[in-house]
């Protein structure tokens, strides 16, 4: 179990480059598999989820080749195993994305139940009324997903609610149909359109309707071939550099980001008194005044993403007043907070009063339990204590590092393997801004 020892109480500032999106490269990867043609991705970070979803890819038939530090090529001449392996694909929510490349080219896909951040259920069943509809069957074991098909059909498929990474599988998997498929209620994210990007430039013909950005359509085609590609740089990151510089009342110029796919976090930390300066493809984020209070709710792009409130929290612990988060995206999101609470944080979980919890929320509904909470009232300014902690999460482990980083005084994280998933060298990036953390690798 690997560590960080962060000494805390120090303004961060400096200038930080963002690396390749972790939700868009091991997806591109997965696409490359569409073709028997060599992909070449560069901005691909160095992070364990990409390790695992190579590593998945080799298992499957690819050969891939290194050609620097943040470069890959994947050629997949023949896919030879059409199971994911039980080992690697239960460590990612991954697995069940290669059922797109393996039906499109063996009619067969069988892969472990999905794994990843300790989230609440994962809704498949936007996924698998779909793949009805594109004449695959779905047969769930107690461990695994089996796909089948006689050949992928189009349709015409409206989402019930939308879905980032559903949205994804059903767009590859309708590359190689044969006809049209018109997907309504398509999730809005930019990782999507960067998927799009990369297979247009294969021969896919994906389209947004211009008249409804919701509206993806999709023209079958016979083959695809291989593309350079360049993933789009990772919005969470960048967002977690932000709430570092305002946590601790520093200043931090994120390069190589489009503020505008992060422009929901950008308005509302102006709110709040934070001094914003965007470039074409920067922004520096600083701590000028006390920060006021704010109420947010995430939501699908192009909302407050979900994957940003556990950062934010810490932002929110030092703000003055009352502030509120609703999380209307995933059932059961705060098991970040009560590392907050040990640290000193006065907060209160809450549930909103809602007439139609149904259309109001993200997730299922179904996937709710009593126990659950919905909101959080966050009290402050605290001044947060040092304290020592184990993490099984991504941003609750990154959310967790940035309150060590606020507090005065030594604070212990152990389990920063969850962090390594998602974020490329983060300790050593941290220290260049002025950070004072020892990375205890095991």
């Amino acid at each position: 179990m690997s560590r960080y020892v962060i000494t805390g109480g120090k303004p961060l500032k400096g200038e930080v480059s963002i690396r390749g999106a972790k939700n868009a490269s091991y997806k591109q990867i997965i696409a490359s598999l569409l073709s028997d043609k060599t992909t070449q991705l560069t901005n691909v970070p160095q992070i364990s989820d990409v390790k695992i979803t190579t590593s998945i890819a080799k298992s499957l038939g690819a050969e891939i080749i290194y050609c620097g530090e943040h470069c890959i090529e994947i050629c997949t001449p023949k896919i030879t195993n059409s199971t994911v392996p039980r080992g690697t694909g239960e460590k990612s929510r991954t697995s069940f994305m290669f059922a797109a490349p393996l039906l499109a080219r063996t009619g067969t896909a069988i892969v472990p139940i999905p794994g990843g951040d300790k989230l609440g259920a994962r809704p498949l069943d936007r996924l698998f009324d779909c793949f009805a509809q594109m004449n695959i069957t779905t047969e769930e074991t107690e461990n695994s997903l089996i796909f089948k098909t006689t050949g992928i059909k189009p349709t015409n498929y409206c989402f019930p609610k939308p879905s980032h990474t559903v949205t994804e599988v059903v767009i590859m998997t309708a590359a190689l149909a044969n006809g049209e498929t018109i997907l309504d209620n398509a999730a809005l994210e930019p990782e999507i359109d960067d998927l799009i990007e990369m297979l247009n430039d294969m021969g896919a013909k994906i389209q947004r309707d211009l008249n409804d950005p919701k509206r993806i359509i999709i023209q079958g085609v016979p083959w695809l071939n291989g593309t350079k590609h360049q993933v789009i740089c990772d919005r969470n990151e960048a967002v977690t550099f932000a709430c570092a510089a305002l946590a601790t009342k520093g200043s931090i110029s994120i390069l190589r980001i489009d503020p505008k796919i992060i422009k929901s976090f950008l308005d509302t930390i102006e709110k709040m008194g934070a001094k914003v300066e965007t470039g074409r493809d920067e922004v520096t984020v600083s701590w000028v005044k006390p920060l006021k209070a704010i109420d947010i709710e995430t939501e699908p792009e192009p909302g407050f993403m979900t994957d940003w409130q556990a950062l934010f929290t810490i932002v929110l612990s030092q703000a003055i007043g009352c502030s509120s988060i609703i999380e209307r995206v995933y059932p059961s999101r705060f098991q970040h907070i009560n590392n907050l609470k040990i640290m000193g944080a006065k907060v209160n979980f809450f549930n909103p009063e809602v007439s139609d919890p149904a259309s109001y929320y993200q997730f299922n509904i179904e996937s709710d339990k009593p126990e659950y909470f919905h909101g959080v009232k966050i009290y402050g300014p605290a001044k947060l204590q040092p304290a020592k902690f184990i993490i099984n999460d991504l941003r609750a482990g990154a959310s967790t590092t940035l309150a060590a980083l606020t507090a005065d005084g030594e604070s212990i994280i152990d389990g920063v393997e969850f962090i390594e998933r998602g974020y490329e060298r983060l300790a050593d990036r941290l220290c260049s801004l002025g950070a004072n953390i020892e990375y205890i690798k095991t």
